[in-house]
């Protein structure tokens, strides 16, 4: 090897490290790939919020907009080529369909995008599975779409935010995201939206995947995948919300001890096309509750069993005779990831066992 080629080696490599992730390097005739294109879907939540001091417990949500969150994190443009959009600016405990149905129409028309890589999603923490699993079953792409959050506001002493708002980027920035599903990215590890759920009020490390694992992790940047995601899933999945305007009504009722049926009547009364229980255990309930649950049953509304339990399977015909009683059992999903499955079932005409099916399948 020749003391000009050691040398032309040496500076090639030196420009590259110099210059890093963030611009284009060329190498004789041949050019480095350039940035995928990542667009920045803000919602609100405790990420873009803010409090008097930067050590006070209360604070308020949707604060910052995204162009603020972007230029928060100079260090994410090294990763992707970022633009931001508005699409709502609150708190995710007021999270609605009407924002649901803006957010994925949004999603859909930029993924179907040639120039754009992916989405990452800014969004507050009270709700963030229920919207990752809606997005998860709605969206028609496998282009990496990502949401993150954070516990704590972006004017606290040691906000979680950038970091989270970053490490997002890079993930939706990774091909090796592709085909994942949706996929949400806080405290460094990586969930599918089938799978997380929140499990403390307060700390950092609140979102666990506790049935199923983690999809992966990433440290400043640097991912590792382990896993894919469970189930059917977004260019795979069979809903649509092509000339949806309105999702049916599904409410989720606690189970409890000396539960009676008037909540669940209730339910009907108010217009609930279909009832999830958080029931006990293996997704049980009252004999008054579930005589309750068969009655409403046998005038259509489609009833699911799921539990108050953090993790396990609530089982077909296990602790109730499911087939008997014109029951969906759960399975695997929790109560609000139960509820936006059977939200999206109802879209059309469905029997007890196709929508038992869906839940088999997704």
């Amino acid at each position: 090897m020749s003391l000009r080629f050691n040398l032309r080696l040496f500076v090639t490599c030196f420009v590259v490290v110099l210059l890093g992730h963030g611009s284009y390097v060329r190498v004789g005739a041949q050019a480095a790939r350039p940035l995928p294109s990542i667009v920045v879907l803000a919602t609100g939540g405790t990420i873009a919020g803010a409090a008097t001091t930067n050590v006070q417990v209360g604070y308020t949500s949707g604060q910052v907009g995204v162009e603020q969150l972007i230029a928060a994190v100079p260090e994410a443009k090294k990763l992707a080529n970022l633009r931001g959009e508005q699409i709502s600016n609150i708190g995710s405990q007021d999270m609605n369909d009407e924002v649901w149905l803006k957010l994925a129409g949004r999603v859909n028309a930029l993924v179907a995008m040639p120039d754009v890589g992916g989405v990452v999603i800014t969004h507050g923490t009270d709700t963030i599975e229920e919207t990752a699993y809606f997005l998860n079953l709605v969206i028609k792409s496998k282009k990496p779409v990502v949401l993150t959050a954070a516990m704590r506001p972006a004017t606290a002493l040691s906000a979680d935010g950038p970091l989270n708002f970053y490490n997002a980027v890079a993930v939706a920035a990774d091909k090796d995201a592709a085909g994942r599903g949706v996929l949400v990215v806080v405290n460094d590890w990586i969930h599918g939206a089938a799978s997380l759920t929140k499990t403390s009020t307060t700390a950092v490390q609140t979102f666990l995947s506790p049935q199923s694992g983690l999809i992966g992790t990433v440290a400043y940047g640097t991912i590792e995948f382990y896993r894919g995601p469970i189930g059917k899933h977004t260019a795979d999945s069979e809903f649509s919300l092509n000339g949806v305007t309105a999702l049916p009504r599904v409410d989720i009722i606690m189970a409890h001890e000396n539960m009676d049926g008037a909540l669940i009547d209730a339910a009907a009364a108010a217009g609930a096309k279909g009832i999830v229980i958080a029931g006990v255990g293996n997704g049980n309930l009252t004999k008054p509750a579930v005589d309750a649950l068969a009655a409403q049953a046998k005038k259509g509304i489609v009833c699911v069993r799921s539990s108050r339990v953090v993790t396990g399977v609530v089982g077909r015909n296990v602790e109730l005779e499911d087939d008997k009683l014109g029951f969906v059992a759960s399975l695997d999903k929790n109560p609000q990831k139960a509820r936006v499955l059977l939200r999206l079932a109802l879209l059309k005409q469905r029997s007890v066992g196709d929508v038992q099916r869906l839940f088999d399948d997704y």
